[in-house]
């Protein structure tokens, strides 16, 4: 991104993603997390997974890859995105989907999600917001899970400067997932990336 991005999103930190999405719809700029398949990172921890029965949220949906992914598994997904120009989009990429999109915003969720998923799937959506926002954005993840968390992000090195966005999450930035009754389970980190399950 630009300068002038970058100043764009400290001033306005979950309110940029529908300009941004806005732009793609209207073909002047692009999304770079715009793939067909989903998160591989999220694909290898699922491996054998069975959601059947279980609920699951995806944060930060985007176009929906990781969203119907584990909707492929048997879970009911919800999945919300603060732009409603992607929540527009996903829903005509995926007319005929199980999936549940809406519109919402991490840092003020609706009351009826407070521990109400079975599954919680942060994929780099916390590094997306400026480290100001981290802290309130970790604790708001946390709030919404009810049984597992699972959080994929870039890492970065604890007291490194990050020239974001994005915006890559510190070992204590991962460990302060552990907080509303949240206790690590299993915290790996693979090259450049956090792979964290946390579970209540």
């Amino acid at each position: 991104m630009l300068p002038d991005d970058r100043r764009l999103q400290a001033a306005n930190p979950t309110g940029w993603f529908e300009d941004l999405y806005a732009e793609a719809e209207a073909g002047t700029a692009s999304v770079p997390w715009d793939v067909p398949h989903p998160q591989p990172h999220l694909v290898k921890w699922a491996d054998g997974v069975d959601g059947t029965g279980r609920r699951a949220l995806v944060v930060g949906c985007g176009y929906g890859r990781d969203s119907e992914f584990l909707a492929s598994l048997g879970f009911e997904v919800t999945a919300f995105d603060i732009s409603p120009t992607a929540v527009a989009a996903v829903q005509a990429r995926h007319p005929e989907s199980t999936v549940s999109y809406v519109v919402a915003d991490l840092l003020n969720p609706p009351a009826e999600w407070h521990h109400a998923f079975d599954l919680v799937v942060e994929n780099m959506t916390v590094q997306a917001l400026p480290v100001d926002a981290h802290a309130q954005a970790i604790e708001r993840v946390a709030w919404l899970t009810g049984s597992k968390l699972l959080v994929l992000a870039v890492a970065r090195e604890e007291g490194s400067v990050a020239d974001g966005p994005p915006w890559p999450l510190t070992p204590s930035e991962i460990m302060a997932f552990q907080t509303d009754g949240l206790t690590a389970l299993d915290v790996g980190r693979d090259e450049a990336r956090w792979t964290a399950e946390f579970v209540r």
